[in-house]
């Protein structure tokens, strides 16, 4: 594992599933973020409006200072054809009605105009016949967009992948009837003769080009004395369209980067880490891991980071650890019950020996006995050690439920005190008067309760007393159980609730197997609770003084 963590690096991520995951999937969103600012376009619009209204604008404010430069032009023209070739002045005349001035004259107007080159103007004289027109005209000026300005090689390819698409997607039903400019101008200029009103209209051109054209009438005293039509060439608003699409595709390109930069940083805050864990989990899975690591598995401490793999770290540590102690404490047990087996079938052995050589009866019976007591004892360790060895999986199995843990107690207080009182041993309980409600699995904390209130009967004399109390706290509930007998040796405190340690009096040799108090201990905490026992002395008593009694206290959660 460690030599796999040196090897790798951010480039080796991309042999990683995970990793490919993550950068598809964030490329994915951006390409459609993208693609839907693309397609809706929404700049677009606005700017063939915006543009469209300046067109308008444009051509209508042309027109009015044709209109208001006609007179002077027109009183110039009329006193040079009034002028007679003799010099005579010739006696005045009623004015004529408004006309349009001759075609060289409204060339020269237009040629004082600086029109875009992408713009064409034409004046139209009431039979519809252009008199004048811009083109040719020396003074112009360069249009505001030019094609290829801020383009790259990468836009220009986005950009042409893009358009390939749009018009797979969404092909264009108009470009079968593509009138040129002129012709636009030609079919607007009758309507702008017969109501005065300033005609648009917007078109597609040959390849696709968005073209305007407008005419206005140029009026005099209330007349139309012609129209002037402007047409703009063919994609000048597609090159501001395009234009910004670059400028998206631009930081298109950079988000990409970015993304996949931040990506794989990603990918390896999570998918190095899986990694490890995942190859530390493969290792404990292998057969053959004592061969590959002598030592345990041993699960990356990943625990310091805030977040889920942290905590599957931690997670899977502890596992790891409960899985080694639960073969720790199998293997100890093994071991136990193999030592504890040894005994009686030692003393079985013996006497069966010994009986075969015996030739008295008393000493045959007291063979007899001995191994009578010996089976007993052998049959006794096995139901406990079974019992003992189903606990665990029976402990999880088995579902928790809600009882009274007044009523339970109360009820082995009345079974149980009638066996201390034939054997003239005071039972005392002190139970509290309301319900004590908890969760848990009532029929093996009984079994705890048995064992305690029973060990304890066990170790009284006739006179001794035994008592059972409980009191009940905020989030916990104490129940102790106390006796007046001999007490526990201070050596043995820490060892009572060990597996088949068992300090008891000659008498009842071989009656106990020493499994109740552990069992009892592995049953309080699988409730989250505690248990421990401790000698009654009296409050100023050295500690070394003989002890008043034993008590075990079981704490549980309510």
């Amino acid at each position: 594992m460690r030599q796999e963590r040196q090897k790798r690096n951010v480039i080796a991520l991309n042999r990683s599933p995970l990793a490919r995951k993550i950068v598809t999937f964030n490329l994915v969103a951006l390409l459609v973020l993208v693609a839907g600012i693309l397609y809706l376009n929404p700049g677009r619009d606005s700017l063939v409006e915006q543009h469209e209204n300046a067109f308008v604008t444009q051509t209508e404010l042309i027109a009015n200072v044709i209109s208001a430069q006609l007179p002077m032009l027109q009183a110039a023209v009329a006193v040079d054809d009034a002028v007679p070739a003799d010099g005579t002045v010739p006696t005045s005349e009623p004015a004529p009605a408004p006309v349009l001035l001759p075609p060289a004259e409204l060339s020269s107007v237009l040629a004082q105009i600086k029109l875009p080159t992408t713009v064409e103007a034409y004046i139209y004289d009431p039979a519809g016949t252009v008199v004048a027109s811009s083109e040719g005209s020396e003074n112009r000026v360069p249009p505001i967009v030019q094609s290829g300005e801020d383009s790259t090689m990468i836009t220009d390819f986005l950009n042409g992948v893009w358009e390939t698409l749009a018009a797979i997607v969404t092909p264009n039903s108009d470009r079968g009837n593509v009138l040129p400019p002129v012709a636009r101008v030609e079919q607007l200029a009758p309507l702008t003769f017969e109501d005065g009103q300033t005609k648009a209209e917007i078109s597609v051109g040959t390849g696709g080009a968005t073209i305007f054209a407008v005419t206005t009438p140029i009026m005099q005293k209330g007349a139309v004395l012609g129209v002037l039509a402007m047409t703009s060439a063919g994609g000048e608003i597609d090159l501001l369209v395009r234009s910004e699409r670059e400028q998206v595709l631009q930081m298109f390109v950079i988000a990409i980067l970015v993304s996949i930069g931040l990506s794989l940083v990603l990918a390896s805050t999570i998918a190095n880490p899986l990694s490890d864990l995942a190859a530390a989990a493969e290792i404990g899975r292998d057969k053959n891991a004592r061969k590959m690591s002598p030592s345990r598995v041993r699960i990356p401490d990943l625990t310091a980071r805030p977040d889920e793999i942290g905590r599957l770290s931690g997670a899977l540590r502890g596992m790891v650890t409960a899985l080694y102690d639960r073969i720790d404490a199998n293997e100890q047990f093994a071991a136990d019950v193999a030592h504890e087996i040894k005994n009686p079938l030692a003393s079985l052995r013996s006497a069966v020996g010994s009986l075969r050589m015996v030739k008295k009866d008393e000493h045959r019976a007291k063979l007899l006995d001995v191994i009578e007591h010996d089976v007993r004892r052998l049959d006794r360790l096995v139901s406990d050690i079974s019992n003992a060895s189903r606990l665990d999986s029976e402990l999880v199995k088995e579902e928790e439920e809600s009882f009274n843990l007044r009523q339970l107690l109360e009820n082995l207080s009345e079974h149980l005190g009638e066996d201390a009182r034939e054997k003239g041993v005071d039972f005392i309980s002190d139970l509290p008067s309301e319900p004590v409600v908890i969760q848990g699995l009532e029929p093996r904390l009984a079994q705890v309760f048995v064992n305690l209130i029973t060990n304890a009967i066990s170790f009284c004399e006739e006179g001794d007393a035994v008592r059972i109390w409980a009191r009940k706290r905020q989030n916990r509930v104490l129940i102790v159980v106390e006796d007046t007998g001999p007490g526990i040796p201070e050596q043995a405190l820490t060892k009572i609730f060990n597996r088949f340690y068992s300090e008891r009096p000659e008498r009842q040799f071989g009656d106990h197997s020493g499994l109740g108090l552990a069992i009892s201990k592995q049953i309080v905490e699988a409730h989250g609770g505690v248990i421990w026992a401790e000698n009654i002395r009296p409050t100023d008593a050295d500690i070394t003084s003989e002890p008043l009694g034993a008590r075990f206290v079981v704490g549980l959660p309510i």
